[in-house]
């Protein structure tokens, strides 16, 4: 199984929160997927999702805006898929690449009301007008598909996303490496999109490696991932910002790692098992306002 398969599928699990908690919030509602040279398949498996909440999409209205170049079959693989939708869904097919999203959303009239887009295959330099475009949405979320080499977070944070996450997907075998940015100002969204990141299939021939390790190890896919660079990185939040609380931990792993909150409580158990960190209260539970110290020249236990 390739990148593009584990992207399809984090998206289906994506659009699985996302579509519901969007016709709740609001009457109308705007999908955006865009592709550059890459695997359009995603645009198809989306609108199937689509299909199932068709329940929930009565009184409402869904634009879904399918921009590619993924060659002249596109349209009619889009229309069996258009087929089963109901008529309060609108697509769009717009030839072209990922530039063409802004004048696609403006079009749209996507600002103001949830929007999802996805760029797949978008320059490693994200174009600002797409990335404005992408926040106009109230509430907004971006994922983001490149090459790995330089980090999404400073753009998606200038462009207005408070919340952040990236993650590089690595295939066995040749296949080049991605990197995936994730941008929302939801804690909620952000925490389905790093359930879904380590919820999909784990045989899929493709291993993580999260950005902020300085020592780029590789991970599995798992439902409980390897805490070993999680724990790296909590000592060097720790060694540059002094003691923090459990919950400040907590929170650093979700938005500034590729872990989960939840993930920073097993590597703060190691680290303690392992005496490269203290904890004040020493005994009892390790709740939120457990104030967690680094002891020095530790390091190297973790």
């Amino acid at each position: 199984m390739s990148t593009d398969a584990v992207l399809r599928e984090l998206l289906v699990r994506r659009l699985d929160h996302w579509l519901p908690a969007a016709l709740h919030r609001a009457r109308r509602a705007t999908l955006a997927l865009a592709y550059a040279g890459g695997d359009a398949t995603g645009a198809e498996e989306a609108l199937r999702v689509v299909a199932e909440f068709a329940d929930r999409l009565r009184g409402r209205q869904l634009t879904v805006l399918v921009v590619a170049d993924d060659g002249t079959d596109l349209p009619t693989r889009l229309g069996a898929a258009e087929a089963a939708l109901p008529a309060d869904v609108a697509v769009h097919l717009v030839p072209g690449s990922p530039d063409r999203l802004p004048v696609a959303l403006k079009a749209a009239g996507a600002a103001g009301a949830p929007l999802l887009t996805v760029a797949d295959g978008a320059d490693p330099d994200p174009d600002p007008a797409l990335l404005a475009a992408a926040a106009s949405g109230r509430p907004a979320e971006l994922l983001l598909v490149t090459e790995p080499g330089r980090s999404l977070r400073p753009a998606l944070t200038g462009a207005g996303f408070p919340l952040v996450t990236e993650v590089e997907l690595v295939p066995d075998g040749d296949g080049p490496a991605r990197l995936l940015g994730y941008g929302t100002g939801s804690d909620r969204g952000l925490e389905a999109v790093k359930d879904a990141l380590w919820a999909v299939d784990e045989y899929a021939g493709v291993r993580y490696r999260d950005p902020a390790d300085p020592q780029g190890r590789l991970l599995d896919i798992s439902l409980d991932p390897d805490p070993g660079p999680l724990r790296r990185e909590l000592l060097a939040e720790l060694a540059r910002s002094g003691p923090r609380t459990v919950t400040e931990l907590r929170r650093f792993a979700a938005t500034s790692t590729v872990y989960r909150a939840a993930d920073a409580n097993r590597a703060l158990a190691s680290l303690l098992a392992s005496g490269a960190v203290t904890r004040d209260p020493e005994h009892g539970r390790l709740g939120g306002d457990v104030l967690i110290s680094a002891v020095p020249h530790a390091g190297s236990s973790a």
